[in-house]
Order: C-alpha cells, then sequence, then structure tokens
C-alpha cells in the first residue's frame, strides 16, 4: 500500500503491512515460532455506532507486523496463536484488548503478560506505557493519534508509525519489568493476576438494560423513567442509522433534563440545552419520544434488599485490612486484593482456608500470603 517506503525513523526496518490472507498467513507462520509476542490494538469506539478493531500490532525482536483486518477477513490462522500457551503475549492494559480481540474474532488469549500491571505490582507510581518507556528507555511516544479514527485508509505514515511503536518497545519493558518482580518475591503474584485477567478473556460482565447505566437515571421518578427509555431507544436508533457513537448523537445529560423537563415543543429543547442543530434534526423525533415515554407506564425499581448489618462489618473490615496492606506495600489495595474478591469473602464469610479459597478462584498466591490475616479479620463478625 505504499506506506513502507516511508516508515524508516530511528534508523528502524519498515514495519511489515498485512492485508492479503497470503501475507496473513506467512506472518502467522513466523509468529508461531517464536517465544513472545507483543501485541495492541487500535479501534474506531470514537467514531462509529459499532466499534470495531481497526488494526492489530505484533512486535518482535526483528519485525514489527501491522495487521489490517478490514483488509482481511479470516483471522482464523491466529486462533492457534493467540491460544498456544507456549508462546507468551506481551500486552499493555490488556483487559479493553482482551475484550475487543473476543468480540471481533472469537480469540482467547492464553499466557498473558500485562506490563500495566506489573508495574502495578511493583508500586510504580505511573503505569501509563508512555510513562514506562520514559523511566526505562527515555524514549515519548507521540499521543497524537489517540482519538484517531483508525478505519480510515489509507492510514498517514505519521499514525502508523504510532501504532507501530505502541508495540516495538513492549518486549524490552516486559524484561526489565518480569526481572523486578523476581527480583521482589512477586513474579507469583504477577503471573496469577495475569491469568486471573486471562479467565476472563474478552467478557464485559452482565448488562443491564440501557437507561438504568445512564447517570441521573436513579434520580428520575417512575413518571420520568419511561421517558428515558424511550429516549434512550430512540437515539440508539438514530446513532445506528448515522454510524456514529451514540454520545455524539446527543449526551446522557440532555436525556436526563429532558426527562424531567418533559417538553411538548420543539422550542422548548434549546432552553433545556440542545443546540440549534441538534434541535432542528432530532426535535420532532425528541418529542415524540417524550410523548411516548409520556403514556407508558410507569417503571418501577425492582427492590433491592440492603445488605445486612453483619455483611458491611465484614466488608469494612476486610477494606480496612486490604488498605493497610497496600500502604505497607506501596501498591494499590485491588494489588493485594481484587474488589471482586472481597465482597465474594465479605458474603459467604468463610471460616476455613479451603471455603476461603472458593471465593479467591484462580489466586494461589493470594491464598497463601494473606489467607489466614483475611480470616482472623473475619472472626467474631
Amino acid at each position: 500500500m505504499g506506506y513502507n517506503e516511508e516508515m524508516t525513523s530511528h534508523n528502524l526496518s519498515s514495519p511489515v503491512w498485512i492485508a492479503s490472507a497470503s501475507n496473513l498467513q506467512s506472518m502467522a507462520n513466523h509468529l508461531s515460532q517464536q517465544p513472545r509476542l507483543a501485541i495492541d490494538t487500535e479501534s474506531n469506539s470514537l467514531h462509529a455506532f459499532r466499534e470495531q478493531v481497526c488494526l492489530i500490532q505484533f512486535s518482535i525482536p526483528e519485525t514489527d507486523y501491522l495487521l489490517d483486518p478490514l483488509a482481511v477477513k479470516d483471522l482464523s490462522p491466529l486462533t492457534e496463536l493467540f491460544s498456544n500457551p507456549k508462546i507468551e503475549k506481551t500486552f499493555h492494559a490488556a483487559e479493553y484488548d482482551l475484550l475487543c480481540l473476543k468480540r471481533d474474532f472469537n480469540f482467547c488469549v492464553v499466557n498473558l503478560f500485562d506490563t500495566m500491571q506489573a508495574a502495578r505490582i511493583l508500586g510504580y507510581p505511573a503505569v501509563g506505557l508512555n510513562h514506562l518507556l520514559y523511566e526505562k528507555f527515555e524514549v515519548s511516544l507521540d499521543k497524537r493519534f489517540q482519538k484517531a479514527d483508525w478505519a480510515k485508509r489509507p492510514l498517514p505514515i505519521d499514525q502508523l508509525n504510532y501504532a507501530r511503536f505502541d508495540t516495538y518497545y513492549l518486549l524490552a519493558l516486559r524484561d526489565l519489568l518480569h526481572e523486578e518482580l523476581v527480583a521482589k518475591n512477586l513474579w507469583a503474584l504477577a503471573n496469577e493476576e495475569f491469568q486471573r485477567i486471562s479467565y476472563c478473556n474478552g467478557q464485559s460482565g452482565q448488562e443491564s438494560f440501557p437507561w438504568q447505566r445512564v447517570n441521573g437515571a436513579n434520580q428520575l421518578s417512575p413518571q420520568q423513567l419511561p421517558i428515558l427509555k424511550e429516549l434512550i431507544e430512540w437515539r440508539l436508533t438514530q446513532a445506528e442509522r448515522m454510524n456514529r457513537p451514540v454520545f455524539k448523537v446527543i449526551n446522557n445529560n440532555l436525556l436526563i433534563a429532558i426527562a424531567e423537563s418533559k417538553p411538548n415543543r420543539v422550542e422548548d429543547l434549546q432552553t433545556i440545552g440542545l443546540t440549534v442543530r441538534q434541535a432542528y434534526l432530532f426535535g420532532s423525533e425528541i418529542i415524540a419520544a417524550v410523548k411516548k415515554g409520556m403514556k407508558a407506564e410507569p417503571i418501577k425499581r425492582s427492590y433491592t434488599p440492603h445488605p445486612d448489618q453483619a455483611f458491611m462489618n465484614r466488608l469494612e473490615a476486610l477494606r480496612n485490612w486490604r488498605r493497610q496492606t497496600a500502604q505497607q506495600l506501596g501498591v494499590e489495595s485491588d494489588v493485594v486484593l481484587p474488589r471482586t474478591f472481597m465482597q465474594s469473602i465479605a458474603e459467604n464469610n468463610p471460616q476455613n482456608i479451603q471455603s476461603l479459597a472458593e471465593s479467591m478462584p484462580h489466586s494461589p498466591w493470594r491464598l497463601e500470603q494473606y489467607g489466614q490475616d483475611i480470616l482472623n479479620r473475619l472472626k467474631g463478625r
């Protein structure tokens, strides 16, 4: 595609652009012989209704690959590569990449090293990739393209360089962080955390109704909630029609304001905060959604019983222990004990190591290091 001729900054060989099935197979064959890969993805979440992975970067010591999944429709030659436990995959802040790779290509990533999580476990105060690369290699990455539309083609050379350098230094960073983890006897914890992230492998959690996810919805009355529900459904349809993210149609704060004020004229929308253009484009449809919501049955929230006091006492005791332990180690609290573990322990109130292990799945290091301390905190609660 003409990219490679210009991509020669820093005296580096040009990355290999992959945009055909034959080139993909050649890359997969090459990468399958490697012990470790550095991987990153770029998506278009800020520019389209349905986000998709638009670029996948792979780096090994002698070669950088830029894979165009918009040009190569069948990425199945990579399935075995991602799931091969003998090949370590190094990401920075892997969770979102794993979600996108699972969603778009059904890839399951096995044998993960996450440089951001490694830095968090080591107690680094700043764990962004740019901070770590500057601290270790005095390298500053060009971050101009963080919000770029990665679905556009052709991609500018500067943008491709940006993508390339997100993985170029990653294996060297991985090696330095691995040495520190081993030296501080934290490798077992790090490996445990990497595996925990991999077990999720693209699971985004339980979905609720869209209107329930809107900040401020819990302040609306049962009569206002159906209006918000209709507005959310209208916005979703409009965003899909325009192929834009929903927030670029109209933001959540305005939807809440409309549901609260129940306007019955297009002219009223600008006083609520809509722009002239929004009122012109969407005004009549918004008013129709409001009227439809006003005619609907009120939405009563499901009753959620308050947790009992014993549970709250256990949760508070665990929070205090976790915070104190984290302060002593110089790390964030969730490095000591993830929030989901803490919640499960408080709910189940285990009385021995065996039952505690059920609330801390796949965490033998934490169980050995902190298990008895946790049980001691639960005694009598």
